[in-house]
């Protein structure tokens, strides 16, 4: 099996994630990302290569990221060891040192046992597939090991977290003055930087989930436990709940009444507010084929196109790319805002959604009202053969009845999934009830026509 994922390696920390393991892959990237002309340029001119090491606060982060930084050091690559940061302030610090690639230790919004290793490669920006593979052979292959002088240096990244404020303040169109946030940190990596920076931005700031031991990260709180945080906005009589996961690259939201504000809520109101300001690139919003039917209806009314991509933040990234697209996400809450990110940024995202409603006056109930939520259900049909979900005949006229039984108030999809013999089945109708309806009915298809 190959070790890298959809999102770099991840696993139980001392499980298939040991030390060795980690140190063997840094020793391998730095192999792999230390060869090309910017690499060789830069030791022309009497340059060492350097590296950006960061990690969130889960126990494991300790070991592993001393056996990351062990091996690239021992690569000759110098190490700025930035602590405890958010993934995307490690990916703002690549570029802003210069350095040549960087690392994040990081299991996201996974429990405490596990944990993960991020790759990005110069400029902060996610490695494609082709590298990935290149540095997992490198794993097995020779090493670099200088000795004397050549080895790499160590050194505390002390002001990283003061650089990384100083970006996200300076990327603010207005100050957040007058209104009261619930941060929910999820005890994760942006537990320290993410209420400082809301603090200096003007904001009254309640804080809830920012106290990191090493195995409550996001246990019971953070993204993916909302109840929490709204109520808590509720008891404060706060105007918005801000939630980030473990590692803080995305951010979902609470009104003032407690309603959940998802991902594509969110991209809704920063496009609409993107295009007034002339800071929307050619009025287009990239979102997966997950992204509601609503968000499609609201951009389409405000003149603004979807660009659709696969299910994932690195497809959305990859489109916004070759387009040169500035806004772009998930429903999760992943949100690429590109003028000042490579990669989705909880606490910026959270930033510019409050400054929003700081610049209109409006609360943020008035500006998630620009796109309606059409209900969607999914199901996850298991033990099927998913190759067959796009060719089966009886499968896809299936489909195409509910399709046409929906018209233009619904939508249906069929997605296979990656890595599992499973296919997701996924309906949004005007109605609970119809959406529910429609996709039991395919679903029951779909396992009878692909059953293994």
């Amino acid at each position: 099996m190959p070790i890298f994922g959809t999102d770099g390696v991840r696993g139980l920390a001392n499980g298939p994630l040991t030390a060795d393991l980690a140190l063997s892959l840094a020793q391998a990237t730095a192999v792999v990302l230390g060869q090309g002309r910017t690499a060789e340029a830069r030791r022309a001119a009497g340059k060492r290569l350097s590296a950006v090491v960061a990690r969130d606060p889960r126990v494991s982060g300790e070991f592993l990221s001393a056996a990351v930084e062990a091996g690239l050091a021992s690569s000759g690559v110098d190490v700025f060891d930035a602590g405890v940061l958010p993934t995307p302030a490690a990916a703002f610090l690549i570029a802003d040192m210069d350095a040549d690639f960087g690392v994040m230790v990081s299991a996201s919004h996974n429990p405490a046992p596990d944990n993960g290793i991020k790759i990005f490669a110069r400029g902060g920006v996610k490695l494609p597939d082709v590298v990935e593979e290149r540095i997992e052979s490198a794993m097995s292959g020779p090493k670099l090991l200088p000795t004397g002088g050549a080895i790499g240096r160590i050194r505390r990244f002390a002001d990283a977290e003061d650089r990384y404020v100083v970006h996200l303040l300076g990327s603010l169109p207005h100050r957040l003055d007058g209104l009261h946030v619930v941060l929910d940190c999820a005890h994760g990596a942006a537990s320290g930087v993410s209420p400082e920076t809301f603090k200096d931005a003007g904001a009254r700031v309640t804080v809830i989930g920012a106290d990191p031991d090493g195995i409550n990260i996001n246990d019971g709180v953070g993204s993916t436990h909302l109840d929490v945080l709204s109520q808590a906005v509720l008891e404060h009589g706060a105007d918005v709940g801000i939630a980030h996961d473990g590692d803080a690259d995305r951010c979902l939201a609470v009104d003032a009444t407690g309603k959940i504000v998802d991902g594509d809520q969110i991209m809704a109101i920063l496009a609409v507010s993107m295009k007034s300001r002339g800071r929307l690139k050619d009025d287009t919003l990239v979102a997966t084929v997950m992204s509601n039917l609503g968000l499609h209806r609201a951009m389409s009314a405000h003149g603004i196109r979807v660009e659709t991509t696969a299910v994932g933040d690195r497809y959305v990234l990859e489109r916004m790319n070759e387009g040169g697209f500035s806004l772009g996400g998930e429903q999760s809450g992943h949100v690429i805002m590109s003028d000042y990110a490579t990669t989705g940024d909880g606490v910026l995202t959270g930033l510019h959604l409050v400054a929003e409603m700081a610049r209109t006056g409006k609360t943020l109930a008035e500006l998630a009202s620009i796109m309606t939520v059409y209900p969607q259900v999914l199901v996850n049909v298991r033990g099927v053969d998913r190759t067959r979900a796009g060719s089966d005949d009886v499968v896809q006229d299936a489909v195409a009845r509910a399709s046409a039984e929906l018209g233009l108030s619904g939508r249906v999809l069929l997605r296979p999934s990656g890595t599992e013999e499973m296919v997701r089945v996924m309906v949004e109708a005007g109605s609970e009830d119809d959406a529910r309806r429609h996709a039991d009915a395919l679903a029951d298809v779909v396992r009878e026509r692909l059953a293994l």
